[in-house]
């Protein structure tokens, strides 16, 4: 069968058609480690923090029953990157790009055995990691992020973990969630 797109090479060696994706193409360990090599914040942070570290993060303050998909939120940015919410939100480009995001994050749900609407406590948990991030990964803000107007952070301060570390504890977290 004849595929949409052009496809490109994951971390374990599959061949991934991110415009026309398969959920049985998903693979966990090329989300680990592409999303724990991808830093945050289009790399505007004091030091590297990765996706995966705050998806990490996410899973642990969401509600219990929803925390593989809080692990799982930002999957679809392992085959498409980070893009910053400014740009994702507020453009054109970022219109196309959530069609595609979208329709790939379905395909992850359906791979992964999740609802296709991603849980209301999972927005919440987002922008709570956020603001935590803002306080200890940025440096000060010329004004209050739009999002801060809304959550407190956490109490505790993120220290981020090397990629190879966030990589073994988003698989950690996987196993422990999807058992």
């Amino acid at each position: 069968m004849k595929r949409i797109g052009a496809w490109m090479q994951t971390y374990t060696g599959r061949q991934f058609w991110p415009i026309d994706p398969r959920a049985d193409e998903i693979c966990i360990a090329d989300i680990a480690h592409a999303l724990a090599n991808q830093c945050r914040f289009a790399g505007h942070c004091l030091s590297f923090y990765s996706v995966a570290q705050h998806s990490l993060i996410v899973s642990c303050i969401c509600d219990p029953e929803d925390a593989l998909w809080g692990l799982l939120h930002d999957a679809a940015e392992a085959y498409l990157v980070d893009l910053p919410r400014p740009i994702k939100r507020f453009s054109d480009l970022g219109a196309r790009y959530r069609e595609v995001e979208s329709a790939l994050m379905a395909i992850v749900c359906k791979r992964f055995g999740l609802p296709v609407h991603e849980p209301e406590s999972i927005k919440k948990a987002d922008n709570v990691a956020l603001v935590t991030e803002m306080r200890d990964l940025m440096s000060r803000p010329p004004a209050l992020w739009a999002e801060a107007r809304n959550s407190d952070p956490l109490a505790a301060i993120i220290l981020p973990l090397s990629p190879k570390d966030a990589e073994m504890e988003f698989l950690r977290r996987f196993a422990e969630l999807s058992r």
